[in-house]
């Protein structure tokens, strides 16, 4: 004769009734859930952006939280298996660390964001902001990976296969451990960069940089590259190790202002002190120029032309550039249209022959 069939309950499998009875209570916790979140929106209004702001950046957090607080309820009514009970246990178990470990995600990016949102980045001299940016910005990156890694291991060691294929692993390591170090090596090299510059700083959001003879504004961090964008929009991608291993130009290290240079060639014969004259009123002139220094030099000669250097000041390094072009244009154009004997020339001195040269040349 056939054994007894399948334990039921109400007239279902007790596998059905176990899955009807979870289902029941996820979709119970999302209505409550619902109504909940519903509640404290009417009674933030838009009056509250931080409160109406968190409830928002929650929501995936706290439906899971209400789901499981809802298992946690109706699991241990559930006609279920003692091993499997055990085995869902564990489980949840598991679920509250990775729930604890995203709350404690969220709670991070919001307390960076929080502090990021009240800085000014919108001021000229911006150093001491952008500074706190690249802090905060690399700090979060390093931060969250180091809590996730931290909820999943934890999560992972409450069952025991996992944790006793962990042991074993560590155990037999050898060969393969040393060859996953070497194909991660690139990775970890970017990550360690990554800490160092959040702490020494050699770059920061929006520095004026010179990388791989391309000028360029820092635009975002990551744990494993920069992105810099470039005069002409385009997007230069550089590993941060970069930035440890090899030389490159911050303009903004230190403050925001620059001197700039313009460097022009002249003949010999062009006055300088009347040239220094016109450029004072050229800069003086100018809206890009922040009053607080400009200079004319001859800085070199050669056997042809010598060399001018005008020095100009700007408050950053975008305005100094377009200082740089407009006094390039203008010094020139009054060189051309008042000194034309003063633009670079080539000699050639034509000599009348001798008459004893015309001997020669009839011999």
């Amino acid at each position: 004769m056939p054994g007894p069939g399948p334990a039921t309950a109400f007239g279902f499998p007790s596998w059905l009734f176990v899955l009807l009875l979870l289902l029941v209570a996820m979709v119970g916790a999302l209505i409550v859930y619902g109504i909940v979140a519903g509640a404290l929106n009417r009674l933030v209004g838009t009056r509250y952006v931080v409160f109406r702001s968190l409830i928002e950046r929650t929501n995936g957090v706290a439906r899971c939280g209400f789901i499981l607080l809802a298992l946690s309820f109706v699991l241990p009514i559930a006609p279920v298996d003692p091993l499997m009970a055990d085995e869902i246990h564990k489980l949840m178990i598991a679920g509250l660390i990775l729930l604890i470990g995203w709350v404690a995600l969220l709670t991070f990016n919001m307390a960076a964001d929080r502090y990021v949102g009240r800085l000014q980045l919108s001021d000229a001299n911006n150093l001491l902001a952008r500074k706190a940016v690249t802090q905060v910005k690399m700090l979060k990156v390093i931060g969250g990976c180091l809590i996730i890694t931290l909820a999943i291991a934890f999560a992972l060691m409450t069952f025991d296969s996992v944790r006793q294929f962990g042991i074993s692993l560590f155990a037999s390591a050898g060969i393969a451990g040393l060859a996953a170090g070497i194909a991660s090596r690139s990775i970890l090299a970017n990550l360690f960069a990554g800490l160092q510059l959040a702490l020494t700083q050699p770059i920061r959001i929006d520095d004026a940089i010179v990388v791989e003879n391309e000028w360029g504004i820092v635009e975002e961090l990551t744990s494993t590259y920069v992105v810099i964008r470039l005069w002409d929009l385009r997007r230069l991608i550089v590993p941060l190790s970069y930035f440890i291993e090899k030389p490159f130009q911050n303009w903004t290290r230190a403050s925001a202002d620059l001197l700039g240079s313009v460097f022009v060639w002249v003949d010999y014969a062009f006055p300088v002190d009347e040239g220094r004259t016109a450029l004072k009123a050229i800069i003086e002139a100018s809206h890009l120029w922040d009053k607080r220094f400009w200079n004319l030099q001859v800085t070199d000669a050669t056997d042809k032309t010598m060399q001018l250097r005008v020095l100009a000041t700007a408050a950053d390094s975008s305005k100094s550039f377009d200082l740089r072009c407009e006094i390039r244009e203008k010094f020139i154009a009054y060189i051309q249209r008042n000194h034309p004997h003063g633009l670079p020339r080539l000699r050639t001195d034509l000599l009348r022959p001798s008459p004893s040269d015309g001997a020669a040349l009839e011999r």
